[in-house]
């Protein structure tokens, strides 16, 4: 089973992460998910946090020589900004609690709902954590699942398609996206469209307010069979749905056509097979997004996650004051106008994730080795059916 944990502030010292289940013999570099990082922390729209901290990551367990040992493997991110709230966020009995009090909980956030959940009086205790800087450690987890992803011949990239009312039509091969989408500051495939979308950024931000939008993740080189039909929870898609819509601020996931099959004809929507010596059975269209049963069917996985605008505005709305009860205006931390393009590299994080632990659930095996043996035998007997 490949399982992980993490915890940590956003003010905290810093991010911990501990993974289980990764075989042994696996390269991995800190260098290599540095680069994930720092694509996370990039974007137009990003705010003041993303030019304080310059997020490194550090094994302390599990790697040695550059190597997986197949036991734990723990990394730590460390938070520059805590020498600024180390009086604050400390844990002991001298912290200075009473300091930057929040009492205005935010609408659309997980403040409120946090507070009566938990009991705080204090709404900092459920935005410290709720807070998407715990993203940058699901990307350095997720980045060791796309290493492993990478010695199995798959390649996950992703791309932003809408910011607010700006739309990219376009739909180039997968393959295809990496160069253009990172030479992009909004992570767009079409440059005049990433223009407008930035344009439309800069507006939101001189009205004090957010923008929401679009992306997509897209996985090549998937073998046909991972997951399965025959239980509810071990639905590829089920899995693939329930990591993306685990990322702060996502409210509307889609596999393939998603939503716009539902106003289709079955005759427009299922992607009818053939079959070719040497190439085996494959669709001819791939609107199932590369899953039909809660399985990969050989073709792109492919996956839309949409995420709602920031709910913390320059301009903050109506809310209401957590002790007294009046009526206030809601808290304002430092935030983004539009994080949309970090999103998307999270959004590649937790679906490299999913499909890492469904090669594992299949193959198995303790070693690199091991798992790739296993999926050789997999793939022969796939060329003689």
């Amino acid at each position: 089973m490949l399982r992980f944990l993490d915890a940590g502030e956003s003010h905290g010292p810093g991010l911990v992460g501990v993974v289980e289940g990764l075989p042994a013999g696996l390269p991995v570099t800190t260098g290599y998910i540095d680069a994930q990082l720092a694509r996370r922390q990039g974007g137009y729209g990003r705010g003041g946090r993303m030019r304080i901290e310059a997020d490194r990551v550090r094994f302390l367990s599990g790697v040695r020589g550059g190597l997986t040992l197949g036991s734990p493997v723990a990394l730590l991110i460390v938070n520059r900004d805590w020498v600024n709230w180390r009086r604050i966020m400390g844990a002991g009995g001298d912290a200075a609690v009473d300091e930057r009090v929040v009492t205005c909980p935010r609408p659309g956030h997980a403040d409120l709902a946090g507070a009566m959940k938990y009991g705080h009086r204090d709404v900092r205790n459920v935005l410290e954590r709720s807070s998407a800087r715990e993203t940058a450690m699901r990307v350095a987890v997720g980045t060791l699942a796309r290493r492993l992803l990478e010695e199995l011949g798959v390649t996950v990239c992703g791309r932003v398609t809408c910011i607010g009312q700006v739309a990219d039509s376009s739909s180039p091969p997968p393959l295809e996206w990496a160069g253009r989408v990172a030479a992009s500051p909004v992570s767009c495939w079409d440059p005049a469209v990433a223009e407008a979308m930035m344009q439309a950024i800069d507006r939101a931000r001189e009205a004090g307010d957010t923008l929401g939008g679009v992306m997509e993740v897209a996985a090549v080189g998937v073998v046909p069979g991972l997951g399965s039909h025959v239980h509810w929870d071990r639905r590829l898609d089920g899995l693939l749905a329930g990591a993306l819509m685990s990322i702060q601020g996502i409210k509307g996931v889609e596999i393939g056509a998603g939503f716009a099959a539902a106003g289709l004809p079955g005759s427009a929507v299922h992607d009818e097979i053939g079959y070719a010596p040497g190439r085996g059975f494959y669709r001819a269209t791939n609107r199932a997004g590369g899953i039909e049963g809660g399985m990969t069917n050989g073709e792109v996985v492919l996956v839309r996650a949409a995420m709602k605008p920031i709910p913390t505005l320059g301009r903050p709305l109506a809310s209401v004051d957590l002790h007294s009860h009046r009526p206030s205006r809601a808290a304002v931390e430092r935030s983004d106008v539009c994080a949309v393009p970090a999103a998307m590299v999270v959004a590649e994080a937790v679906v490299a994730w999913e499909l890492a632990r469904a090669f594992l659930e299949k193959f198995g095996g303790d070693s690199l080795a091991d798992l790739k043996a296993g999926g050789y035998l997999y793939q022969s007997r796939l060329r003689q059916v």
